[in-house]
């Protein structure tokens, strides 16, 4: 019986286990900052981090993924704790998450990859932008405004000390914050190659910590409890009666919807990385639905696969989910029984790693590769996306970007069907692309790409393609780089103008 289960090796036992401690190193810093920036105590995201690691490690359909907290879901969470109360989140994370598991099962996985990149980068964009002006605030020891717009209009005051009440007080924050920030970007760029895979995260909160604890400083730091189970707050009675609620029932859409999304583009980005196992999508969303339920029962934030960390995973050498689930142990671990180190943390150095954090959402690069390969039609979804976020909020953000879009289909309203054709070709597998690959065809175009047999030549044949949107171009770009990082042999057949530029 034994001999028909196929353990892992012992050097791939070890190489996840060192993996496993990288991303705990990362994780631990971001599961708190996320939290406090989401406007809920620390250990929420801590126990986020825990279900993500061990129960979605487990089920997950993309086995390299970590699951825990996401910046991108910490503006989402703010707004609905301060409109709703803390107690509304457990009912909308369960709803959200139940919503995910029958999208999982219903196999709508690779629809969620149809969203265009122009709008899931923009809504990132504006959730970075939301994440500095707010966690600015933070720096001085003082708590966020309500909205992005006065965050963004008290930031001159701030600095200038003209709204602070404790201007001794706010300093010694201010340069806590700061000495983290110098601290991260610092060690980053001059860090030795033998400690590559010690996280810029955990060298700038360890310095901030360390300087108050030598000084003596007297600033706000981390309030966690001293046992993580006295953190975990069940639904009440009440639960039913708030899915009756139809902003709970809007707001636990607009999670699934995000937390789905921003988890699928990543788990394309992890597969990119790396040779292993890929994602099967509709599994990956199904393990997402239960991490999410599970969030949801015992009251902490919701979760998504993030890249920082999935990408921390690969670079350390992982390669099966024993990594992410061993990471989830280890902060279990380090929570269940160094409570009290967590406490000595500065709310300053938090929000110095969530400004960084949040910075590099802002992806201008993205931008410029949108302008400069698809025009300026996708470059201003990008912008009216990010504005929309910042000046209103993420769900109108996203659906302005949905609806703009939409303008890519204009001129093809009148063929905006694909065509595709398969078969053996001179010994090669034969694709044969025709009509318009726009996103709206975008799963048919990926289900046929995946399709084709690895070990074997492939012929792509755009010759009768009319069009190639840029969420289309994006998918063949990273299939063609994927196929040919594994050694198979890849031909493209017919391509015209900037399709030719998809196969280099």
């Amino acid at each position: 019986m034994l001999g028909a289960l196929k353990l892992p090796s012992m050097p791939v036992i070890t190489r996840d286990l060192t993996a496993s401690i990288v991303v705990f190193l990362v994780a631990m810093p971001l599961c708190m900052g996320i939290a406090v920036a989401s406007g809920v105590p620390a250990e929420k995201g801590l126990i986020t981090g825990i279900i993500g690691g061990i129960v979605v490690g487990s089920l997950a359909g993309s086995p390299l993924q970590v699951s825990g907290p996401a910046a991108g879901l910490a503006v989402v969470v703010f707004e609905l704790v301060r409109d709703q109360g803390l107690s509304a989140l457990g009912p909308i994370l369960i709803l959200a998450g139940l919503i995910q598991v029958v999208a999982g099962i219903a196999r709508l996985g690779g629809w969620f990859r149809a969203i265009s990149p122009a709008v899931v980068h923009g809504m990132l964009a504006g959730i970075g932008v939301l994440i500095v002006v707010g966690q600015f605030h933070v720096l001085f020891d003082a708590k966020p405004l309500p909205s992005g717009l006065q965050n963004l209009a008290a930031a001159p005051g701030r600095i200038l000390g003209l709204s602070v009440d404790t201007i001794e007080a706010a300093e010694l924050a201010f340069g806590i914050g700061m000495l983290t920030i110098i601290a991260m970007l610092g060690w980053e760029k001059l860090r030795p190659a033998s400690l590559k895979l010690v996280p810029g995260a955990l060298v700038g909160v360890l310095a901030g910590t360390f300087a108050a604890m030598a000084f003596g400083l007297d600033v706000s730091r981390v309030n966690v409890p001293q046992s993580i189970a006295s953190a975990i707050t069940l639904p009440g009675t009440e639960l039913f009666a708030k899915w009756m609620n139809p902003s709970i029932i809007t707001a636990a859409l607009a999670i699934a919807f995000i937390a789905s999304a921003e988890t699928l583009l990543s788990a394309a980005a992890v597969d990119r990385m790396h040779d292993g196992v890929r994602t099967n999508y509709n599994k990956e969303l199904r393990a997402q639905g239960i991490g999410n339920f599970l969030c949801g029962l015992a009251g902490a934030l919701p979760m998504t696969g993030v890249i920082v960390r999935s990408s921390a995973n690969v670079q350390a050498g992982a390669t099966t989910r024993l990594s992410t689930i061993f990471h989830g142990i280890w902060i279990l671990g380090f929570v269940a029984l160094l409570p009290w180190v967590l406490r000595e943390i500065p709310m300053a150095a938090l929000g110095a790693i969530l400004v960084v954090t949040g910075w590099r959402l802002v992806s201008l690069s993205h931008a410029r590769h949108l302008l400069s390969h698809y025009g300026p039609l996708p470059a201003f979804i990008w912008l009216a996306t990010l504005v929309t976020v910042v000046a209103e909020d993420l769900l109108t953000g996203v659906l302005v970007g949905i609806g703009l879009s939409m303008l890519e289909l204009v001129p093809h309203l009148k063929r905006l069907g694909l065509n595709v054709s398969e078969g053996q070709e001179g010994g090669a597998h034969a694709i044969n692309l025709s009509g318009s690959a726009t996103f709206v065809s975008l799963p048919k175009l990926s289900d046929t790409l995946e399709r084709a047999p690895a070990g074997q030549p492939v012929r792509l044949d755009v010759t009768n393609l009319s069009t190639v949107d840029h969420t289309c171009a994006e998918l063949i770009k990273d299939w063609f780089q994927r196929r040919r990082a594994a050694g198979d042999s890849v031909e493209l057949f017919g391509a015209r103008g900037k399709t030719a530029a998809l196969a280099h």
